[in-house]
């Protein structure tokens, strides 16, 4: 179970909120209006950012202080954080060791890993020779091999077609499915709420709003997401 217990942030006459509580395995879409804070609300779990008051917890596990590295997550932003001089098998492989001194063991897995995901035959490619669907499958063979419990992802398919990103969310969430991974997405996109299936974190006039029932949230919109929506 991941908590945010009275946590407050503030920058200048920006601020953010959040007292809300995510069950370990559950989907969770988070929307709001672009600079609400849905990307620092992630920031926070993941140690990029500390509050200044209150806790972030983990099954019990207090995370507020530890560095990114030594927390439970997975983060993939849009861009798919690969590195350009390395192959795909490389930058794959930094989810292991960023060293890339892999075992045989280790490096088996990087291949299972690579087409887990279909790209058998890509482990040499550098993402400049990739697809902007093909880079995406790469962060998610990283992903998977960290097999982290809390996976938070910041617009992973934002630059993807709708077709391709359809295909993109729905192998994500069988690659959540198998590790029973917690996920946090943040979308600007209603339809990759729903897709999710699970429930929204609305983030909005300065609060990361308790999680609500997706459909039940979109059927009754707040003020706030209404304006958001149009």
């Amino acid at each position: 179970m991941l908590t945010l217990e009275g946590v407050r942030l503030a920058r200048g006459s920006w601020n953010l909120s959040a007292d809300l509580t995510v069950m370990a395995g559950s989907r969770v879409a988070v929307i709001g209006p672009s600079g609400a804070g849905k990307s620092t609300l992630l920031d926070l779990i993941a140690g990029f950012a500390d509050p200044d008051v209150g806790r972030v917890i983990w099954n019990g596990t207090l995370l507020t202080g530890l560095p990114p590295g030594a927390r439970p997550t997975s983060l993939l932003f849009q861009d798919g954080n690969l590195l350009p001089h390395l192959t795909a098998f490389q930058n794959v492989a930094l989810g292991l060791r960023p060293s890339l001194r892999l075992s045989s063991d280790e490096a088996h897995r990087v291949r299972a890993s690579l087409s887990r995901v279909g790209l058998n035959g890509f482990a040499d490619r550098k993402p400049g020779a990739l697809s902007g669907g093909q880079r995406s499958r790469v962060a998610l063979a990283r992903m998977l091999l960290r097999a982290e419990p809390l996976v938070l992802l910041d617009e992973p398919f934002a630059a993807l077609g709708p077709a391709l990103k359809s295909e993109m969310l729905a192998l994500l969430l069988e690659l959540v499915a198998e590790t029973s991974a917690t996920l946090l997405m943040v979308t600007h996109d209603p339809d990759d709420a729903r897709a999710l299936g699970d429930q929204t974190i609305l983030v909005a006039d300065g609060i990361a709003h308790p999680p609500q029932d997706t459909r039940t949230l979109f059927a009754n919109p707040p003020t706030a997401l209404t304006a958001y929506l149009g």
